[in-house]
């Protein structure tokens, strides 16, 4: 054998593998494009909350970013990282742990749109003494993450709560960092009360539709001990934070919406739509979602009028009117008209859905071609009658028959009950 043909036979399969690699990449590059491209479309290239921002300089596309989002949010295009799906990033931060040249940093806000984010100091407690905050409402919407929120806020408050006061701190919200701070605070023989607004605890997650994957991490409760969790589904994740509930025996209260926060000597006044409870301090552990947005029109009061679709099978054989233009209310009406056959009728003021994701759409489209729900676009609310709805549309106000009225227009954020009682809030762009 020459010397050819042993070089030859060391270098064909290293130019084999080369071969494969580049066409990996590129395959990878095309797929991040559309992807990117499907979102600018869509009008999505705003993240919702916390989220990295990539160094370009010192990133060298290792792609370790793009294997560690669990969101499937992050792309390689032309050799860089790119935030190529930015609606479907909730701000886990493996992708900063995962970068092998420090490339990646995770940021609130964009430099188009800004994110009020309430000043916080590293203790949790805002401006306002004896007033802290953990979890979502601070931007950190992980539940690992706020479940070590919650417990730390009660480790400070334990620290600052004073005596002669009803009790030591009033939490105000249920879910992952509500839930750790309740724990907490038990462990630690704090006099507490928990309210939420909510008839269930949970928080955010609460709110997911049936079945939905949730993503998270082990996490270490006070009382409980470490929780090993990655992905479960939202009705597997309930029952967790039931049965935490059971074995705690926590002193919370639901259907509490939390009202007013007024300061008392010695502490504040929190007054909910049921009681009125005097505190030494207060954490504030709600979402970013708030109170969900009402439509304020005659009739919305009535109990077939819903803000939230839980179960899809409980409208089976109903005629159901769901009424909003975003992800949430698209899914909605598809998983009611799918799953049972109801007669669906999608209701938007706007003229086009415009910020929704490609998915939901192309399941739109097969739905109508099938005619397995109607859609009415220009289209609003006047009066929901025990019977029947009225719709304004562009051709006249028309009567449905309707048995449910599902309402997906998203939540008011409480950013003005935070400025109210004086918590400063300022606007992050990218920092």
């Amino acid at each position: 054998m020459t010397a050819y043909h042993y070089y030859l036979y060391y270098l064909l399969p290293l130019l084999l593998v080369a071969l494969l690699y580049v066409r990996s990449r590129l395959r990878h590059n095309t797929f991040a494009k559309a992807t990117l491209k499907d979102a600018i479309e869509s009008g999505l290239t705003e993240p919702a909350t916390l989220h990295p921002h990539f160094e370009i300089g010192r990133c060298f596309g290792s792609g370790a970013c793009v294997k560690a989002c669990p969101e499937e949010a992050i792309g390689i295009i032309d050799g860089k990282a790119v935030l190529v799906n930015p609606a479907v990033c909730i701000g886990h931060g493996a992708c900063e742990t995962a970068c092998p040249n420090k490339a990646i940093r995770l940021v609130f806000g964009t430099e188009k749109r800004g994110m009020e984010i309430p000043l916080v100091n590293p203790d949790f407690q805002t401006n306002v003494p004896g007033i802290f905050i953990a979890g979502e409402l601070g931007g950190m919407g992980l539940i690992r993450k706020s479940v070590e929120q919650g417990r730390q806020a009660i480790d400070n408050i334990a620290k600052v709560a004073r005596a002669g006061m009803e009790h030591d701190v009033v939490i105000v919200g249920a879910g992952p960092a509500g839930i750790s701070a309740s724990l907490a605070a038990k462990k630690l023989g704090l006099n507490y009360v928990t309210v939420d607004q909510e008839d269930s605890l949970g928080g955010t997650t609460y709110h997911y539709p049936r079945n939905k994957i949730v993503m998270t991490a082990p996490m270490d409760l006070p009382l409980i001990g470490k929780i090993k969790v990655r992905e479960i589904t939202k009705e597997a994740l309930m029952e967790l934070w039931q049965s935490v509930f059971d074995r705690a025996d926590l002193a919370i209260r639901y259907n509490e919406k939390m009202e007013a926060i007024v300061p008392v000597e010695g502490g504040y006044e929190v007054t909910t739509s049921k009681a009125s409870y005097r505190t030494s301090t207060v954490l504030l552990s709600i979402g970013r979602r708030g109170t969900p947005r009402r439509l304020g029109v005659p009739g919305e009061d009535q109990p077939k009028v819903v803000y939230r679709l839980i179960e899809a099978e409980q409208y089976r054989g109903m005629h159901v009117l769901v009424i909003g233009g975003g992800d949430s209310a698209l899914e909605a009406a598809l998983d009611v008209a799918e799953e049972t056959g109801a007669v669906v009728t999608l209701s938007y003021r706007g003229s086009a859905f415009n910020r929704v994701k490609v998915k939901n759409l192309n399941r739109l489209d097969a739905a109508l071609e099938e005619e397995r729900l109607a859609v009415m676009l220009d289209s609003q609310v006047l009066e929901i009658f025990p019977e029947e709805v009225v719709l304004r549309t562009g051709s006249g106000d028309l009567r449905l028959r309707n048995d449910i009225v599902i309402v997906c227009a998203g939540g008011e954020l409480p950013t003005p009950f935070l400025k109210k009682i004086g918590v400063m809030v300022e606007a992050r762009f990218g920092t």
